[in-house]
């Protein structure tokens, strides 16, 4: 099969790791990829919200599967266009994305489904907004969010009353764009966070390893949000997966079934989990970024006609792809200054002398004039270990990335602790 994976960041590398491994994978393709797809096969100079772009490429190179990585592509519709070309595409279409695109959307499918999540309201104007803010109590802060795609970055959740209104007034003038013209007003959960994946086709769901992510840059969980610092996998304090997927995914992917939008693709359900309570944050419609990085080495199988077969709406078997039953450990290594403003074009030195066990994801990543590869983001790279245990993997993890160096490198160094200690 021939492959065009739509994206540039570390999860298309790791998608274009495992699936260039399968026997049936006669060619990669990358849209646009980084210098990590590079080696495994061929980087297009294509934007990955170039729908029409994509498409013809996919047909001048003979695809016989697109993957698509990012939100975007699939909120706007690039599977519904690939479909209508006969073209297989994995991810779901632009009306079952709603599940990642509209907060209130996904909202909707929980309280039919039945799936535990926070309470929350709909508003269109910022009158309401504040009117609601109102009768709430000092101590009762809410968690404030952009109803539509705002690249990860429209949750706000305050520390104070005050602090709530600002971001009322700052969110609907325009401080997210068109994902703020409604927003959604939750309460506030509190407990572990976790991220749960799932393949699925129609009504069959493949769960994945569970995983856990870092999001805020400094150690300790301080400082701002960003894309995602680092990942481990399996999270210790989940407890039975079987009981996640089965009470979270599954009665989603029934009720929207039920609906007439079947879901095709990935499902990624991130959870709150506090003494035994189990709730919904969000939903995803794709596959998670870094968490890609931390999962698909433990997965054991051919990878490439279970997508396939998600893409084709055709049954998915439990027995297809098999977890491994490691542990894994994924380090992010970002610019200097990340997630504010970075220099890129630095040359990034000691990648050949990870050792050979280590899997270096590129994210932000380019080949300059001189072929030396070197910075071209704000999330530069994500080493992961595996190994029999979670410390084993952290160990490992964290002595390559100490290998690794170019000018303002910077990483978290306690990613996985919180299990060790």
């Amino acid at each position: 099969m021939r492959v065009l994976i739509v994206g540039g960041g570390g999860r298309e590398h790791a998608l274009a790791w495992k699936l260039a491994q399968s026997p049936s994978c006669q060619a990669i393709f990358a849209a646009p990829g980084n210098a990590g797809t590079a080696d495994l096969g061929e980087n297009l100079n294509i934007h990955d919200s170039d729908i029409h772009g994509i498409c013809n490429a996919a047909n001048e190179r003979r695809i016989d599967l697109v993957v698509v990585g990012p939100e975007a592509p699939l909120a706007a519709g690039l599977v519904d266009v690939l479909n209508e070309r006969e073209i297989p595409a994995f991810g779901p279409t632009q009306d079952a994305a709603r599940i990642e695109s509209s907060k209130w959307f996904a909202k909707s499918i929980m309280q039919a489904a039945g799936v535990p999540h926070a309470r929350g309201e709909l508003f269109d104007t910022a009158q309401a907004a504040h009117k609601w803010l109102e009768i709430l109590g000092p101590d009762d802060l809410p968690v404030l969010k952009a109803d539509g795609l705002a690249a990860g970055k429209g949750v706000i959740v305050p520390d104070h009353i005050d602090d709530a209104h600002e971001a009322i007034d700052q969110m609907f003038t325009g401080a997210f764009g068109s994902a703020g013209e409604r927003v959604v007003i939750e309460d506030r959960l509190s407990g572990m966070e976790a991220s749960a994946m799932a393949i699925v086709s129609g009504t069959d769901i493949l769960p994945l390893p569970l995983s856990c992510d870092y999001k805020r840059i400094m150690d300790n969980d301080h400082g701002p949000n960003t894309g995602g610092m680092g990942v481990y996998a399996p999270p210790g304090f989940v407890g039975d997966p079987d009981d996640v997927f089965s009470s979270i995914h599954q009665p989603v992917v029934d009720q929207m079934a039920a609906d007439g939008c079947k879901f095709r693709g990935l499902l990624y359900a991130g959870l709150m989990l506090d003494d035994g309570e189990m709730n919904v944050l969000e939903f995803n419609a794709r596959f998670g970024d870094p968490e890609t990085q931390a999962v698909l080495p433990l997965l054991d199988g051919d990878l490439l006609p279970v997508l396939a077969a998600s893409a084709k709406g055709e049954a998915l078997s439990r027995d297809a792809i098999a977890h491994s039953g490691k542990a894994s450990v994924s380090i992010a290594i970002v610019s200097g200054g990340y997630p504010g403003p970075y220099d890129t074009g630095k040359p990034i030195h000691g990648l050949d002398a990870v050792d050979d066990t280590v899997d270096i994801f590129h994210a932000g990543t380019a080949i300059d004039d001189d072929g030396r590869t070197t910075t071209a983001g704000g999330r530069v790279l994500a080493v992961t270990a595996v190994a029999d245990t979670l410390a084993e993997a952290r160990g490992i993890a964290y002595d390559n990335v100490q290998r690794i160096t170019f000018d303002g490198s910077f990483h978290r160094t306690d990613i996985a602790l919180r299990e060790l200690t």
